[in-house]
């Protein structure tokens, strides 16, 4: 009995620690795969300008979502950005614009004195008036664009202005995708050779550091119209 006893107990013991090894290991990746909130939908918390340490004068809350007035007083805009930075994740949100409106989200923003802007280092997912933008529009320069560098396919299905869309954008160790009501419509490798060369061919080719950073902060722009956010969610991969 006493032999069965410590077996027991031995076995016991050899599972509680296999158990508190697994636990030690999952707590040092805290967050990791798990939903997190980065708008409360009150406050803007967890959130400051680009380069600013002051209030946020152009950016509000109506109805439980993030809403940019459009009226920023420095020429580059009044962008918003995360006081957290983040690697390889899963953003999604839901937005709608006003008529004629221009906005979009950035990731991997290095935020220095630097860099008057986050467009010179953070990827653009663009948000425009496709239809009521009052100049021609190239393709790039579209909703759902991974902006100036990746165009979105034929399963782009976008709602009227005024209308809430959803939109996510994972980006995982370079492998980039960029979603749109439900559709996938980018996916490219970041870094690549036929990343660099549409760097370096198209408007980015004045901005050496755009891109490349792989840890960065999430921008919300500022484009001189009202745009709204609400559900903005992350995972971190």
């Amino acid at each position: 009995m006493k032999k069965y006893f410590l077996k027991r107990t031995s076995l016991l013991l050899t599972i509680l620690g296999c158990l508190s090894f697994a636990c030690t290991n999952h707590n040092s990746e805290t967050g990791k795969g798990k939903w997190i909130s980065l708008f409360d939908g009150k406050t803007l918390k967890g959130w400051h300008g680009f380069n600013k340490t002051d209030t946020i004068p152009n950016w509000t809350i109506e109805e439980e979502a993030m809403v940019c007035l459009g009226a920023a007083a420095d020429a580059h805009g009044g962008d918003v950005v995360t006081d957290e930075a983040f690697e390889n994740f899963e953003l999604k949100w839901d937005w709608k614009i006003s008529p004629g409106g221009n906005s979009g989200v950035m990731y991997h923003v290095v935020e220095t004195p630097k860099y008057p802007a986050p467009y010179e280092t953070g990827p653009e997912y663009q948000l425009i008036d496709d239809i009521g933008w009052p100049e021609k529009l190239e393709e790039w320069q579209k909703t759902g664009a991974d902006y100036a560098m990746h165009l979105p396919n034929e399963k782009k299905k976008l709602k009227p202005v005024g209308e809430w869309n959803s939109s996510k954008i994972i980006f995982n160790k370079g492998h980039v995708e960029q979603w749109l009501n439900g559709e996938r419509i980018v996916e490219f490798q970041a870094w690549d050779a036929d990343w660099m060369k549409k760097k370096a061919d198209g408007k980015w080719k004045d901005y050496p550091d755009y891109g490349l950073a792989k840890k960065g902060l999430i921008s919300l722009q500022d484009h001189g119209k009202k745009a709204y956010f609400k559900n903005i969610m992350i995972k971190v991969l």
